[in-house]
C-alpha cells in the first residue's frame, strides 16, 4: 500500500502539538526546581517537536508524484528526513553531556515537589501514548518518518522513567550528584536511538538488501517453468520494494508464455513477501547456458 501522505501529515501535526505542550512543561518545572536532568529531558522533548517539523517538510517533498526527472518518485525524502533527525539527537546528546559534566563539578539541589513529581508523571503517560500511536500509524500507513519519528519520543519515555526515579532517589536522600549522573544516561538513551534511526533510513537509501535472496528463490523455483535463477537482488522499503534477477527456462517458452510467468512470479512474491513489490526478471534460455558451461568444462 503506498504512503496517504496526507494523513501522515495530519498525525504529524497532532504529534507536534503534543510533543510541544510536554517540552514546555518540562523545561518550566526543572527550572523552578532546579534540576539538570528534567531540563534536559525537557529538551529532549523540544527535540520532538523539531524533529516532526522536519518530518512534515521530509513529507511534503516525498509526496510530489513521478515526474520525468524522478522516475522512481520523491519516497526517499522520507529517509532524508529521518536521517536528519539523527543528527539532531546527535548534537543534543552532546550539549546534554557538557551540561551534565559542569554540574558535576557544581551540583545543586533540586527543590522537588509533589506538583513537580505529578508533573513529569503526567508528561511520561503522555509519551507513552504519543510514541505507541505514532509507530502504530506508522506500521499502518507504511511511513518509514512516522516509525522514525515514534523511536525519537520512545527515547523519552525511558528518559522520564530515569529522571523520575533520580528525582525521588533525591528526595529520599541520595546526594544531588545523581541529577546530572542521569543526564549522563539521559544522553545515552539520545544516543542509542539516534543510532537506529540513522541505520534504518541509510540502509535504505544505500540500497541495502531488503529481502532474504534465498525466500525469494525459493518462491520463484517453485514454479516448474524455472530450471534456475541467479543475480538475485532487492532494495527499497516495505511501501516501495524493488526485485529483480535473472530467471532460466527452456528456450521453447513463448514470449507470450514467459510474460504471463514473470505475472505469476510476481503476484506470488506479492502474497508471500510483500504486496508492495515491484518485479524486474530478465529472461535466459536453460539449454544455451548449460551447453555453454559444459562446453567451458
Amino acid at each position: 500500500m503506498p504512503v496517504n501522505f496526507k494523513k501522515v501529515k495530519k498525525i504529524l501535526w497532532i504529534i507536534l502539538f503534543a510533543n510541544t505542550a510536554v517540552a514546555v512543561l518540562k523545561v518550566i518545572v526543572g527550572s523552578i526546581i532546579n534540576s539538570s536532568s528534567m531540563i534536559a529531558d525537557g529538551f529532549h522533548s523540544f527535540t520532538d517537536g523539531s524533529s516532526n517539523i522536519v518530518a512534515l517538510i521530509g513529507v511534503h517533498f516525498a509526496s510530489k508524484p513521478i515526474d520525468e526527472d524522478h522516475p522512481y518518485g520523491h519516497g526517499k525524502f522520507e529517509m532524508l528526513a529521518g536521517l536528519f533527525i539523527a543528527g539532531m539527537l546527535f548534537m543534543l546528546s552532546g550539549k546534554i553531556i557538557l551540561d551534565a559534566a559542569k554540574r558535576i563539578f557544581d551540583p545543586v539541589l533540586p527543590d522537588i515537589t509533589l506538583e513537580s513529581l505529578l508533573v513529569l508523571l503526567f508528561t511520561l503517560i503522555v509519551n507513552i501514548f504519543v510514541s505507541s500511536f505514532e509507530y502504530k500509524a506508522g506500521k499502518k500507513l507504511n511511513s518509514q518518518i512516522l516509525i522514525s519519528d515514534s523511536m525519537h519520543t520512545r527515547s523519552d519515555i525511558f528518559i522520564s522513567i530515569g529522571v523520575l526515579a533520580a528525582l525521588i532517589g533525591i528526595k529520599l536522600g541520595l546526594p544531588p550528584i545523581v541529577d546530572p549522573l542521569l543526564s549522563f544516561i539521559v544522553a545515552g538513551f539520545i544516543i542509542h536511538t539516534a543510532y537506529e534511526i540513522f541505520t534504518a533510513n541509510s540502509d535504505i537509501l544505500v540500497d541495502r538488501v531488503a529481502v532474504d535472496a534465498n525466500k525469494i528463490k525459493e518462491i520463484v523455483l517453485s514454479f516448474a517453468e524455472v530450471k534456475d535463477v541467479h543475480k538475485i537482488r532487492s532494495r527499497g522499503s516495505s511501501n516501495d520494494l524493488h526485485i529483480d534477477m535473472h530467471i532460466m527456462t527452456e528456450p521453447s517458452l513463448s514470449v507470450e508464455e514467459s510474460h504471463e510467468l514473470i505475472h505469476q512470479i510476481e503476484d506470488k512474491i506479492k502474497y508471500e513477501l510483500n504486496k508492495n513489490v515491484q518485479l524486474i526478471a530478465h529472461i535466459e534460455p536453460y539449454k544455451i547456458k548449460r551447453r555453454q558451461k559444459n562446453a567451458n568444462n
